[in-house]
């Protein structure tokens, strides 16, 4: 299933062109989707990716493509994204494996029950048709016993997809289209001439291009570090389970307050909890007063000693297109999953699932995921003309992804997007605006 790493077999390779209009720096779900729509409205299109193509955190998410519970300003897009999930698997054969499985959210106690019929007001608001279920619906849906839980939301119309295969599978179709994919293929600089994006030079020569976006999760802040450019990211790592196959609890993505889980294809769960890694060093001192207003909602956040190699080092570093590059050095973030985490997550299923707690974990394993301070991502052009900026979406990636991505073509291309995006503006960090946390899962 899942096996994304250095050595990986390189499945896209496409010959570097001259020139192209736009250069896409990351082959997550956010490049690929940008690409997709670029391409719609006829523009040329590279997607470099210094490792694989969803070889980072889009293959190693929760797979769940919610409206439920996301930041108002969210909503919009992340509901314009369910229908653009649907349309792409249906495009491509249902390889994407996204079905509308709806998502559940169970409280367990009254204060939880309380945040969601806050909700549902968005939830009216945004015609999401979240509702909320009772104490006696809630239980007998999960097959919990009388009084285990106070209540549910539900929304029927969220979804479930793969991610081991999602992103692949429309990278292929964007290849078909004549989108060119270039994996292991490190863009070293972004070229700025006469103040304005010029093009990349890449680890295997230079591409000219008018527009060039940032779409490297983790990485982002490290690449725009290197123009000077101050980014406020950093990253978490999340530990991730997917059991062998087992009876339905529930058809489609279910948070079952502090352990949540979602159906598989194969017939199994994915399991994930809330807890969340930083590993201290030079940015987390360096960007610490911007995070602090989120840190009280990240109850399961640990701080620690450790190496993250998308970080800056105390004594900034700089490299040109001449030189190797740290992306050259590090081609997939792989780490190696959390051992307490994983028993934190057969401690919460015994306790709250008990028809999974001896169900056998298939695999285990992690990914950075790549944060902002207020939790929602920035979606913007940088102060640099030509030069284009998609990252931080803070866990929310996967789901959000398509409509994200067609965002981002819109905004490259002059369009219309359909959307409010002065929330996801890169200047928020700089400009004294106020720090407002989003949701945190």
């Amino acid at each position: 299933m899942f096996n994304f790493h250095d050595n990986s077999p390189v499945n896209f390779n496409d010959s570097l062109p001259d020139a192209v209009d736009v250069v896409i720096i990351g082959g997550g779900i956010i490049g690929i989707t940008t690409a997709w729509y670029l391409l719609e409205q006829g523009k040329s299109v590279l997607v470099c990716d210094k490792g694989r193509v969803a070889g980072e955190q889009s293959s190693r998410n929760w797979g769940w493509v919610r409206v439920t519970g996301r930041d108002e300003a969210e909503v919009p897009i992340a509901r314009e994204s369910t229908y653009l999930w649907d349309a792409l698997n249906k495009e491509l054969n249902g390889e994407l494996g996204f079905t509308r499985g709806g998502c559940l959210a169970l409280a367990s106690t009254q204060a939880e029950l309380e945040g969601f019929e806050q909700w549902i007001e968005l939830s009216d608001k945004y015609d999401v048709g979240t509702r909320m279920l009772t104490p006696e619906q809630s239980n007998s849906l999960v097959g919990a016993p009388a009084g285990k839980w106070h209540g549910a939301m539900i929304t029927d119309s969220d979804g479930r997809a793969e991610p081991f295969k999602a992103v692949p599978t429309l990278a292929k179709g964007l290849q078909q289209k004549g989108g060119l994919i270039r994996e292991n293929c490190a863009v070293r600089t972004i070229e700025v001439e006469a103040g304005r994006t010029t093009g990349v030079i890449t680890e295997y020569g230079a591409v000219k291009a008018q527009t060039v976006l940032c779409a490297a999760g983790a990485w982002s802040t490290l690449m725009l570090s290197n123009m000077g450019i101050k980014l406020p990211q950093l990253s978490l790592k999340g530990t991730v389970a997917r059991t062998e196959p087992a009876p339905e609890i529930y058809t489609g993505a279910a948070a079952f307050s502090d352990v949540f889980i979602r159906r598989r294809q194969d017939g199994g769960y994915t399991i994930a909890t809330g807890f969340t890694e930083h590993f201290i060093a030079a940015n987390s001192f360096r960007y610490l007063s911007k995070f602090i207003p989120s840190m009280g909602s990240a109850s399961d956040l640990r701080a620690l000693p450790g190496r993250d190699p998308t970080q800056q080092s105390f004594i900034k570093k700089s490299w040109t297109g001449n030189d190797m590059s740290p992306f050259e050095s590090h081609r997939v973030l792989n780490p190696e999953p959390t051992k307490s985490a994983v028993k934190l997550m057969r401690e919460k299923l015994e306790q709250h699932i008990p028809a999974l707690a001896d169900v056998p974990f298939a695999q285990t394993w992690a990914g950075m995921i790549d944060t902002t301070p207020d939790v929602v991502p920035v979606m913007d052009e940088t102060h640099v003309p030509g030069l284009f900026l998609a990252t931080g979406f803070s866990g929310h990636g996967f789901g959000i992804g398509p409509a994200a991505g067609k965002v981002m073509a819109n905004l490259i291309t002059g369009n219309e997007t359909g959307h409010d995006l002065h929330r996801f503006r890169f200047s928020r960090f700089s400009d004294g605006s106020k720090v407002v946390p989003g949701p945190a899962i």
